[in-house]
């Protein structure tokens, strides 16, 4: 007799990061920021994190030191979501069973990951085939050139093709971690993940890798003060004029210097902190929607539905049934 599983304890999702020879320990330590780290500010465990390898001993990037005391490769197949191998010298094939268990994965629904070179581990897989994907920028023309059949944006920090997600080099795992904590937990999670990281809270995955000039050299040309003073006044009608003119500039000069320190546009910018608003706000159970509209300044009830569902693919109702008080 099959046992009733309503009675049994839900597990946390697990995440299972497969570390090969000469991966990068930077993207592996951003993994482990975002995804193994005991939560009790927020009073729960988000995920079921481990590590795994298909050897004993994994020698990382360049010999800096050697990796022991993780999971054999078996750990990958009890995965929700597999984050695979990433090395520098992409030229190298992936092992033919750190492959396999990439495609088993895939197969049985799990969510792949992969971290700056990573999409090179999913192409190799066969997984990515007339898939969207991104990479570092400096790998671009290779990969383009070794995979014509997948979909590359080289210049954006992450894609979100649904259960196979790609971020661009370093910084970029951390905003896609994000992205996934945000996803799976709303954005009120992610904020509190993002502020136990001191990281900034949301990037969008379409913005540029490579900004200009991502210290401004000119101390009065930054952005934080403009950028603070309207987070605090999101419930307002704001406009690009308003920022320019908050920040002494031209919008034409605005929109250069958010270009080359932020790789976004001030709209663009502007729409994406308002819509974290409202989601924090339907997450808290701020009651009727078309109030959640008016206080993050999206304006209409109509409004914040065709935004809400452009990002997440759900909308209000269905967001907070998912992410709201009470949600499991």
């Amino acid at each position: 007799m099959a046992q009733d599983s309503s009675h049994r304890p839900a597990r946390p999702h697990r995440v299972v990061v497969i570390v090969d020879e000469n991966s990068n320990p930077f993207e592996l330590g951003c993994a482990t920021e975002v995804f193994g780290l005991r939560r009790p500010e927020l009073g729960r465990e988000l995920y079921d994190f481990r590590l795994c390898s298909p050897e004993p001993r994994t020698l990382m990037r360049d010999g800096f030191f050697t990796l022991t005391g993780v999971a054999d490769l078996a750990a990958a197949e009890h995965a929700d979501t597999l984050i695979v191998p990433n090395r520098p010298d992409t030229e190298v094939p992936r092992r033919p069973a750190v492959l396999a268990a990439v495609r088993r994965a895939h197969a049985r629904g799990a969510r792949l990951v992969g971290f700056c070179s990573g999409a090179f581990t999913l192409a190799e897989a066969g997984v990515l085939d007339g898939r969207r994907a991104t990479a570092h920028w400096q790998w671009a023309d290779a990969f383009r050139a070794r995979f014509p059949s997948v979909h590359l944006a080289a210049d954006v920090l992450f894609v979100d093709d649904g259960d196979i997600l790609t971020a661009a080099g370093s910084a970029a795992a951390l905003d896609l971690g994000l992205h996934i904590v945000r996803r799976d937990f709303g954005a009120e999670v992610a904020a509190a993940v993002s502020r136990r990281l001191v990281f900034a809270a949301h990037r969008d995955g379409g913005q540029r890798q490579f900004v200009e000039r991502p210290v401004p050299a000119v101390p009065d040309e930054s952005l934080a003060p403009v950028l603070a003073w309207a987070q605090q006044r999101l419930d307002r009608p704001l406009t690009v004029a308003d920022l320019a003119a908050r920040a002494a500039v031209s919008p034409a000069t605005l929109h250069r210097r958010f270009r080359a320190q932020l790789g976004t546009t001030p709209l663009a910018w502007l729409t994406g902190e308002r819509l974290t608003l409202a989601r924090r706000l339907i997450e808290r159970g701020d009651p009727g929607f078309d109030q959640v509209a008016r206080r993050s300044g999206l304006g209409t009830a109509a409004n914040l539905r065709a935004l809400l569902r452009r990002e997440t693919g759900l909308g209000p109702t269905e967001y907070r049934r998912r992410f709201g008080p009470g949600a499991a």
